[in-house]
C-alpha cells in the first residue's frame, strides 16, 4: 500500500509541473474566454493609463529613444509585425546604455505580448558580469516577479551556477522575448523577430566575454543553430555583438532538465567547459 505522504508528494509534483507549464487557472463548469478577458482588461481605464502615456522621470535620452511609430495611441491595435520590427530596430539602436534600453523597451508598444503580460521581464544579475545567460521567454513566476528564471527552472539554474562557483552576482541573465506569452506558449516567429533587436542591443551593451544560450529557441535565434539542441549543445562558436565577437555555447534549458533529468549529465560537462573558459579569460583592463 502506498504511504499517504508519497501520494501527497506525487500530487504536489504534478501540480508544480502544471504551474510551471503555465496552467495557472482551474477548470470550471463553464468555458471562459481568457483572451477576451485580457482584451477587456487592456481596454479598461486603469490599464489604458500606461507609462508610455504618462511622462515618467528618467534620462532625457530615454524619452527620445522610441520613435513615434512604436508608440501608437492608447487602445489602438499594435502595428503590423514588419513595421513593429523596423520600429524595434530603430528604437534599440538609440540606447546608449542598459538603463535607457530598459526604459525604451518598457514604452515599446509594437509587440502584442505586452497586452497580455503582467509586466516586462528585462534582466537579473550583474550587467557587468563576464558571462551572460539568455533563455527564450518568461514564465508565470517571472511574469509575476518581473525577473527572469525565478520559478522552478530558475531555482535549478541557481543550483547549476552554484555547482561551478557562480551566482546571480557574477552572471547576467535575460530572455530573447521579455514578455510572457499567454499560457506559456512558444513565442511566434513574428513576436521573436520584433523583440530580437532589443536582446541583441542588450547583449552588445552588457558586452560579456561568454554567451550561454539556454535551450533550442535561444540558440536558433542568437546563434543561427539549426541542429537539434541535443546535437548542438556543448559546441562552442562565436556571437557577433556588432563591435566584437565573443565565445558562445548552447546548452539545455533548465525547464527541459526538469522533464528529462538524464540530461543533467550532459549539462554538467557543459558547465565545466564554461567554468574552464571563464577561468582562462585574461583580466579585464581597469
Amino acid at each position: 500500500m502506498t504511504p499517504p505522504h508519497a501520494t501527497r508528494d506525487a500530487i504536489a509534483d504534478i501540480l508544480a509541473f502544471h504551474v510551471e507549464a503555465g496552467v495557472d487557472v482551474a477548470m470550471g463548469e463553464e468555458p471562459v474566454d481568457r483572451f477576451a478577458e485580457s482584451g477587456s482588461e487592456a481596454r479598461s481605464p486603469a490599464r489604458m493609463q500606461r507609462p508610455a502615456e504618462t511622462p515618467q522621470p528618467g534620462p532625457p535620452s530615454a524619452a527620445k529613444g522610441a520613435p513615434a511609430a512604436t508608440r501608437p495611441p492608447v487602445g489602438a491595435a499594435p502595428p503590423a509585425p514588419d513595421i513593429a520590427a523596423i520600429g524595434a530596430r530603430e528604437a534599440a539602436a538609440t540606447a546608449p546604455d542598459l538603463d535607457t534600453l530598459r526604459s525604451i523597451l518598457d514604452r515599446f508598444e509594437g509587440c502584442p505580448l505586452k497586452v497580455t503580460a503582467t509586466q516586462m521581464v528585462f534582466a537579473d544579475g550583474n550587467p557587468k558580469a563576464r558571462i551572460m545567460f539568455v533563455g527564450e521567454a518568461p514564465g508565470r513566476d517571472e511574469d509575476i516577479q518581473g525577473k527572469p528564471f525565478v520559478g522552478r527552472s530558475g531555482q535549478l539554474l541557481d543550483r547549476m551556477l552554484a555547482a561551478i562557483d557562480l551566482d546571480r552576482t557574477s552572471v547576467y541573465i535575460a530572455n530573447v522575448v521579455p514578455w510572457r506569452p499567454p499560457g506559456n506558449r512558444t513565442p511566434t516567429p513574428q513576436e521573436t523577430a520584433i523583440c530580437l533587436p532589443f536582446i541583441r542591443r542588450q547583449i552588445e551593451l552588457a558586452d560579456p566575454d561568454i554567451l550561454v544560450c539556454l535551450g533550442k529557441p535561444s540558440a536558433e535565434t542568437l546563434l543561427g543553430i539549426k541542429d537539434g539542441i541535443t546535437k548542438a549543445r556543448g559546441r562552442w562558436g562565436e556571437y557577433d555583438t556588432g563591435s566584437r565577437r565573443i565565445a558562445a555555447v548552447p546548452t539545455f534549458h533548465p525547464a527541459f532538465l526538469l522533464r528529462s533529468p538524464l540530461g543533467k549529465r550532459m549539462v554538467w560537462r557543459d558547465l565545466l567547459a564554461i567554468r574552464n573558459r571563464l577561468d582562462a579569460l585574461p583580466p579585464r583592463a581597469r
